[in-house]
């Protein structure tokens, strides 16, 4: 996977975010209450106190063993191929030029087939399986290998690219599926398993820590996507891609989904309430709607700030809050009258000052709720609400 007027630099630093990202869900196919399932691992694990006299259960030294045990015949290997022209030039193919050079010209396909892979994991026992929307996105053919090496031809139920999910159904039944942890209440520091296919090499299983959470799209070069990623140290690499990140009781807290060019030992997961969410959506409808505002801003700071007196002799009279920096045409804020210029100062009785902050909002706000917002304009306050409308297919979305 894989990214100055004043104006200018205040829409590249907010990039160019047209907040998309929200969650409707369509059913209850993989809906499961998070909990532990480490009974087994826990009676055999060691019982201590910490300093406070409270009981701390200490993992076996064999955990690792234990989740792979438990989780490792849920998890598959996809190998996707896709059809695309060659791009060959035209003059290759004209009766002239061939006439002149023979049999000098190869004999280029108009088509070419490229082949992928990637991993994915069972989340029902009737072929419901996740992976990446990069894994099988654009697809002509897929195939899904459990860990016995049964093979079966998967349909593609729906793919959002927007969060980097897909889902894809084969025709079997009594498959062991995963379990769910809450992905909400990961701290940074805890286990970190990732399970899949990494360069070919089936059933590779690595280990580390959850890095950090929260991590946006701009900060990990993916500015196409909306989604608030876990970091993790487990290696990742290509073809770990849809594989679960597992925690130490062999809950999927993630789906792993990107690596940052050149960088060492740092991987990315999209967290699996998000991913579940949209999944649920795409096995209701074939497609995930995302809230949709219409704004494109930035966030107040003393260079913002700065910049725009100096240059523009535009003093914007916040210290803090959301600067709109644009306004799509006919877009819910558009209807509702914010205009560029206007600063977002709170959302309910929510205030706020980061751009991704807004974007969490909205990415928890229903289609068709109504959003209220306290806007300071021209110097006064005012309040607004906006009807949240679903965010335009790619080709018809302004970026």
């Amino acid at each position: 996977m894989t990214k100055l007027s004043p104006w200018q630099t205040a829409t590249a630093s907010a990039s160019l975010l047209l907040l998309g990202g929200g969650i409707a869900l369509g059913g209850n196919y993989l809906i499961n209450s998070p909990h532990s399932v480490a009974n087994e691992s826990a009676e055999s694990s060691t019982v201590t106190k910490d300093e406070s006299g409270q009981a701390a259960i200490a993992l076996p030294q064999n955990y690792v063993s234990n989740v792979v045990q438990q989780v490792g015949d849920s998890v598959v290997r996809i190998d996707a191929s896709r059809t695309v022209p060659t791009n060959a030039s035209p003059l290759l193919k004209d009766p002239v030029f061939r006439q002149f050079f023979g049999s000098q010209i190869p004999n280029i396909p108009s088509q070419q087939v490229q082949r992928g892979v990637g991993s994915g994991f069972v989340v029902s026992s009737d072929g419901l399986i996740v992976t990446n929307a990069h894994v099988v996105d654009g697809s002509d053919k897929v195939e899904v290998t459990l860990k016995d090496g049964r093979t079966f031809k998967g349909k593609v139920m729906g793919t959002d690219s927007l969060t980097d999910v897909a889902v894809i159904k084969i025709e079997a039944d009594g498959l062991p599926a995963v379990t769910f942890a809450d992905s909400d209440r990961l701290q940074p520091g805890e286990w970190a398993i990732a399970i899949g296919n990494p360069l070919g090499l089936d059933n590779t299983v690595t280990t580390g820590i959850v890095s950090a959470t929260g991590r946006t799209s701009a900060q990990i070069g993916v500015a196409d996507k909306q989604v608030s990623f876990i970091q993790t140290d487990a290696a990742i690499n290509p073809g770990n891609s849809g594989g679960p990140l597992l925690n130490a009781q062999g809950e999927v807290i993630g789906v792993n989904t990107a690596i940052i060019q050149n960088a060492q030992g740092i991987g990315f997961a999209i967290p699996i309430n998000t991913a579940r969410d949209i999944a649920e959506e795409l096995i209701a409808k074939g497609k995930a709607d995302h809230p949709f505002l219409g704004i494109q801003m930035a966030e107040i700071t003393p260079d913002l700030r700065k910049q725009l007196k100096s240059q523009r002799n535009i003093d914007i009279g916040a210290n803090k809050g959301i600067l709109i920096v644009g306004v799509v045409p006919n877009s819910p804020a558009d209807n509702a009258g914010l205009r560029s210029g206007d600063i977002i100062q709170k959302i309910g009785d929510r205030p706020v000052s980061k751009a991704d902050e807004v974007q969490q909002i909205v990415a928890k706000t229903q289609v068709g709720d109504r959003l209220p917002l306290t806007l300071q304009s021209n110097g006064k306050q005012r309040q607004i609400e906006v009807k949240v409308g679903v965010l335009p297919e790619p080709h018809k979305a302004s970026r």
